[in-house]
């Protein structure tokens, strides 16, 4: 990940830029590789690097040839060789960065440029000529963006990647909605992301397709090992993390194959010059066949000592032959954490909180080690209606409804979590659950195909797009066990005494007397328990007022319970109980 503020229409660019570079300093940490900056106009553009793709070059702001066109942006465009390939006007690229495809995709799209890009991504690009800045952000929302406002300056426009950036100088703050993109030349900010699953109120009837499940899943894994550093993969133990792990060991392995068979025929040399990255790389065919060679996959896992994620982690990581590093963190380490794990996130939500912390944690074991990318496990409960109260769905209308509610808001959660708890130490993760063209698959199931049963596990659908038992001859992807094995939302696997200590502590923090006296400021978004109460007035200490629109918090649909813990859910203890 990487680092972007912009400030649009300011009155004095020149004389603001020094204001500007304090405020993407405040991010630094997602990307601690370089900086830089572009003043134009009334426009300043800032960036802070995290050198993924293009690392020899590709510092950004990114411009064109008379820089008359500059970019500051933050991800991964998985089919900038693809695009490169098939631009109708010739276009002079400077770097070999997959990002500095969006320069001349607006030259030739404008404001639909990002219809055209596969990726992760938040960008400000300005047009000198016309003075003129637009904004965009990915489809789901897996970078975060923040627009912000100012009263001191109403004709001033400002975006950035954390809201920390922002709030020193704007008074209102939003989270920039994923899928759309901003044009100042309007003011208007309209949505380019238009999938078929996108109406809850279109229920699909399409059966679902495992052949076509598996390969498109695959492919979003495969194309996201697109790197010139260390990456690894977070592995949970759970379904999704391992079938992750599962199939980027098989390219891992493929790619040495390849690149033995390459070096006894003398054609490793060739192949590097040919591809501009990696091995081999994202060939101009889209056909992705190679990336940066390691010799073996890194796994990570974190947990409390003999934690349910962690013996699960364990076995598949031993099952597939990843080179595995075991994670353990104390409930003090975690306790300590908190407020700089709030300050990074961003937000008061309890399960966001819960999550992040381990995986926060995690993530600086993980950059100590040069590891600058990791695969991670993210969308596919809400996609798959994994989480357990997806037990009590009526019927498939309001499955199907609640699936797609899910996925919009991820970036307010799972998206959210994943982005910034690695991202605090300059760390990238990518989740291949949400690739456009997966979810086109997964989101046109019959959600009646989704649903939970008694002879059906929730994720049904998935597990058996994996499931190679009835192929004859064909390898498995996870041990049976773990390919069935029950959902455990991530704050409960790493160990159930860290939800337990943490209700403890907030016990000592928060009153009775305080819960019946909430912030007048708090209006309508009140805390319903001590822990929620206890984390919101860390968030206040840490961020002024606006911040707070900007979050939401997470609550289990069909439930009365306060307590968003997968474990509080009856489903969970009945199904424990059944397979004893």
């Amino acid at each position: 990940m990487c680092g972007i503020v912009g400030c649009h229409h300011v009155p004095d660019a020149k004389a603001f830029k020094p204001t500007a570079l304090k405020m993407v300093k405040q991010c630094r940490h997602r990307g601690p590789d370089w900086s830089g900056s572009y003043v134009a106009g009334n426009t300043v553009l800032a960036h802070e690097r995290l050198s993924i793709v293009g690392v020899d070059s590709g510092a950004q702001p990114l411009t064109n040839s008379d820089e008359s066109i500059a970019l500051a942006v933050n991800g991964e465009i998985y089919n900038h060789r693809v695009i490169r390939k098939g631009l109708k006007n010739p276009y002079h690229f400077k770097t070999h960065s997959d990002c500095e495809v969006i320069i001349p995709l607006y030259m030739e799209f404008d404001i639909d440029a990002p219809k055209h890009l596969d990726g992760m991504f938040s960008f400000v690009l300005y047009d000198k000529a016309q003075d003129r800045t637009i904004a965009a952000r990915d489809p789901i929302g897996i970078t975060s963006f923040y627009q912000g406002w100012s009263s001191k300056m109403p004709e001033a426009t400002f975006f950035a990647s954390e809201l920390k950036c922002l709030h020193s100088v704007c008074d209102k703050i939003i989270s920039f909605p994923p899928g759309h993109i901003y044009d100042s030349r309007t003011g208007k900010t309209t949505r380019y992301f238009e999938p078929t699953w996108w109406d809850p109120a279109n229920v699909p009837t399409t059966p679902v397709d495992y052949k076509v499940l598996r390969e498109t899943f695959e492919k979003a894994v495969r194309k996201r090992l697109m790197a010139e550093v260390p990456y690894g993969v977070l592995l949970s133990g759970g379904l999704d993390s391992s079938l992750v792990a599962s199939i980027a060991q098989r390219e891992t392995l493929r790619l040495k194959a390849a690149m033995l068979s390459q070096i006894e025929k003398g054609e490793v040399e060739k192949q590097n010059e040919d591809a501009g990255e990696g091995l081999v790389g994202i060939d101009d065919e889209n056909k992705l066949t190679t990336t940066t060679f390691l010799p073996q996959l890194n796994s990570f896992s974190i947990g409390l000592p003999n934690a349910p994620d962690t013996k699960a982690a364990l076995e598949v990581a031993k099952f597939l032959g990843t080179k595995h590093h075991d994670m353990t963190f104390t409930i003090e380490d975690g306790l300590n954490a908190l407020s700089d794990v709030i300050y990074h996130l961003e937000s008061y939500d309890v399960t966001t909180i819960r999550a992040s912390t381990p995986m926060f944690l995690l993530s600086r074991k993980i950059k100590a080690m040069g590891v600058k990318m990791v695969l991670s496990g993210e969308g596919s409960d809400e996609i798959f209606g994994g989480y357990l109260y997806f037990h009590a769905a009526p019927d498939k209308k309001a499955f199907h409804e609640e699936t797609v509610r899910r996925v919009k808001n991820l970036h307010l959660w799972d998206c959210l979590r994943a982005n910034k708890s690695t991202s605090a130490w300059g760390l990238e993760a990518r989740v291949p659950f949400l690739d456009k063209e997966f979810l086109e698959v997964s989101m046109n199931i019959d959600p009646e195909e989704k649903l939970i049963t008694k002879d059906r596990i929730e994720k049904y659908i998935l597990r058996k797009a994996f499931d190679t038992s009835d192929e004859p001859g064909a390898k498995p992807y996870l041990p049976e066990k773990i390919l069935y094995r029950q959902k455990e939302q991530f704050s409960d696997g790493v160990g159930y005494g860290w939800i337990d200590a943490l209700k403890d502590n907030a016990e000592l923090h928060v009153t009775d007397e305080m819960m019946k006296n909430p912030k007048p400021e708090w209006a309508g978004d009140i805390p319903d328990t001590k822990e929620a109460y206890w984390y919101r007035m860390m968030f206040d200490d840490l961020f002024p007022p606006q911040c707070a629109d900007t979050v939401v918090r997470w609550l289990p649909t069909w439930s009365k319970q306060t307590d968003p813990s997968g474990r509080a859910i009856a489903t969970h203890i009945q199904k424990y109980e059944e397979t004893k």
